[in-house]
């Protein structure tokens, strides 16, 4: 089935009795060809198949689990194994031993100039499973290849791994390299890193070292799942008590370099292409940041094409008048559906 995944270009694979093995190709489920239903002892023995007597002994005690495992020289698999119904399941995901580059996976030219940045806070959002990880690797890697510095990620699990290049690289598992999340964020700075990758900023303990981590003159990576650039730093903001909330605002404008929001969308031709919006820490955005504007951030966007921004609406409407997806596919991902007309020829 891991193999099978690889051939076919999946992306998931899904174990769930009373079910045939799913695999997810360009964003649809689909049941695994000549497989039958399994049961929940198949499904017990195929995942606990891949665990090791530490991760069993941990999956019993917290009811899920997240951790990966190379398979072959070819791939990596991301796994989340859960109970459901009193039984056991589990998620797959696909992650290739070679990371894509930038220019490979269509993303926006500006995120070479991320790569370039000294310091700062630079953000990739979108729902789970739009290639926020696959997006940041790509940016990492080129920071590897073209630069002497030192990158720590923290990661839950690890995906990509990355080859030795211009920059060293240590790569933290939580659970494995350290105990949680808030010590491996804390002994961070004493590590002498010039970047950090946060895996995922889940609550308000990461958001809050990972903007001091900014704010302390290091380069900082990290995602999180929201809609649009606008509502990433009223999701920054909110997560505070209100009365630390203008302490935050001022960090988050002093310090934010970018937000790249992205979606894969279906091709007309079959497979996937990425769909983005990018907003950049201009003076207009700092400000609107600090002053708590952030309905002002969407006609900011509109407007400054010029630094590099756009909006999501935009990026769809090009794909559709280039004849890359549906005009009905960029209705369907739009934030803004009433806005998407204004993009597409003969609309």
């Amino acid at each position: 089935m891991l193999t099978y995944i690889i051939e076919h270009r999946g992306s998931d694979l899904h174990l769930v009795p009373g079910h045939p093995p799913l695999i997810r190709i360009d964003g649809i489920l689909l049941p695994i060809a000549g497989q039958k239903v399994l049961g929940a002892t198949e499904v017990e023995q195929l995942i606990s198949g891949v665990m090791s007597a530490e991760q069993k002994q941990m999956f019993i005690v917290n009811k899920e689990l997240d951790f990966s495992f190379s398979y072959g020289e070819d791939a990596r698999y991301r796994v989340n194994s859960y109970f459901q119904k009193g039984v056991m399941a589990a998620s797959f995901r696909l992650i290739l031993s070679k990371i894509p580059e930038i220019d490979e996976l269509g993303l926006p030219r500006i995120c070479h100039e991320f790569a370039t940045l000294r310091q700062g806070f630079v953000l990739v959002t979108g729902p789970t499973g739009q290639g926020k990880s696959t997006t940041l690797a790509s940016v990492l890697q080129e920071i590897n290849n073209t630069r002497p510095v030192h990158i720590i990620t923290i990661e839950d699990p690890i995906e990509y791994i990355y080859a030795p290049s211009k920059a060293i690289i240590s790569q933290r598992e939580v659970h494995n390299d350290t105990h949680s999340w808030e010590l491996a964020l804390r002994s961070v700075l004493r590590e002498d890193p010039d970047v950090v990758l946060i895996g995922e900023m889940r609550d308000y303990e990461t958001i809050a070292a990972a903007l001091t981590i900014a704010e302390t003159g290091h380069l900082v990576f990290a995602t999180l799942h929201t809609n649009s650039a606008a509502q990433t730093i009223d999701r920054i903001v909110d997560v505070f008590p209100e009365n630390q909330q203008p302490q935050v605002r001022m960090q988050l404008s002093a310090n934010l370099e970018a937000v790249l929001s992205q979606r894969l969308l279906p091709r007309k031709s079959g497979g996937r292409v990425v769909g983005y919006e990018i907003m950049v820490g201009t003076a207009a955005v700092r400000t609107s940041i600090r002053e708590g504007r952030t309905h002002m951030i969407d006609n900011i966007i509109q407007t400054s094409a010029e630094y590099g921004m756009k909006t999501l609406e935009s990026t769809l409407g090009e794909l559709v008048n280039s004849g890359v997806i549906a005009r009905e596919t960029a209705e369907a991902y739009a934030t803004r559906p009433e806005d998407i007309k204004r993009y597409i020829k003969g609309a």
